[in-house]
């Protein structure tokens, strides 16, 4: 009986590196159709038909596995809610508008940086604890990020990683809120919620300079719904069925993705400063991932 367990965990660990990997595929599909959809529309207004478009599917979702009770229960810790609402939001508009002028495999260095952001958001609002070799760890990773953004003259800190970067941060802080929330919120109402809060905040936004959608923009719109919500899945099974540090690891994998995506549809290939840059901090996210597996050392 004792052999098995550990088979048993290798299967699950198994499962959720394979669904890690189909969820950085999707959402790679959903960041090309995020820069697609962005040579047309405001970013405001590709949020909110990211909101739109995917809250059906995922209302559906949610009644389907009998979770409706979980979505609107009492106790509900709306600020919390809120506040990951409006970072989800401001997070979207400035990615979405970085992704106008720079390629995916770019855009995808400049956002590894938000694991090492995640690490400190985490001392001062979880309360955990960074030992010195991982602050060492976090400055290298940010020296990186310093390599991408090109650090030989004009092209140093354009608008586009300025606003990759932004976005960055806010979902740095959105997952830190999300930890926070899933100590008593269930994971399907921080999704259905921080869904309602694109569509809503990004339409809102958008109302302003609101382009009309044709029906040569449907099937990109159809695809960043469908691409978004199996992503959703993906991810959520992912670390359902796998150790986190064992998971984890595979999330560089959409840097794959993003070189992929950006050479089929838009022949861009990648500089000798991004892919320094994104080795460098793929390297210091890993040795902090390392950290939190257990019966880790340091």
């Amino acid at each position: 009986m004792s052999g098995a367990v550990p088979g048993a965990r290798l299967s699950g660990t198994l499962r959720g590196i394979v669904a890690m990997l189909a969820a950085c595929a999707a959402f790679g599909v959903v960041d090309a159709m995020l820069k697609v959809l962005g040579g047309h529309f405001a970013p405001a207004q590709v949020v909110a038909l990211r909101g739109w478009s995917s809250l059906p599917m995922i209302a559906l979702y949610i009644l389907w596995r009998r979770e409706g009770g979980q979505v609107f229960h009492r106790g509900m810790r709306w600020h919390l809610h809120l506040m990951r609402g409006v970072l989800s939001v401001l997070m979207l508009v400035l990615y979405t508008s970085g992704l106008r002028t720079m390629g995916l495999g770019e855009a995808y260095t400049l956002s590894f940086v938000a694991p090492l952001l995640i690490s400190l958001l985490a001392v001062p609002l979880l309360g955990e604890r960074i030992q010195p070799r991982h602050w060492v760890a976090i400055v290298v990773g940010f020296g990186g990020v310093v390599v991408a953004l090109r650090p030989d003259g004009d092209a140093f800190l354009t608008t586009g990683a300025l606003a990759v970067l932004g976005a960055a941060v806010c979902y740095a802080l959105s997952n830190v809120l999300g930890r926070l929330a899933s100590r008593t919120e269930p994971s399907s109402a921080l999704v259905f919620w921080t869904t309602v809060s694109l569509a809503v905040g990004g339409g809102a936004l958008a109302l302003p300079v609101w382009t009309p959608v044709s029906a040569q923009h449907v099937p990109a719109i159809a695809t960043l719904a469908v691409a978004g919500f199996l992503a959703q899945l993906a991810i959520s099974e992912a670390f359902r069925h796998g150790q986190a540090a064992a998971v984890a690891p595979f999330e560089y994998s959409a840097l794959a993705w993003g070189l992929l995506l950006d050479w089929l549809i838009w022949r861009a290939t990648p500089d000798a400063w991004t892919l320094a840059g994104s080795a460098i901090i793929i390297a210091s996210g890993l040795y902090l991932v390392r950290r939190e597996a257990p019966g880790a050392a340091g």
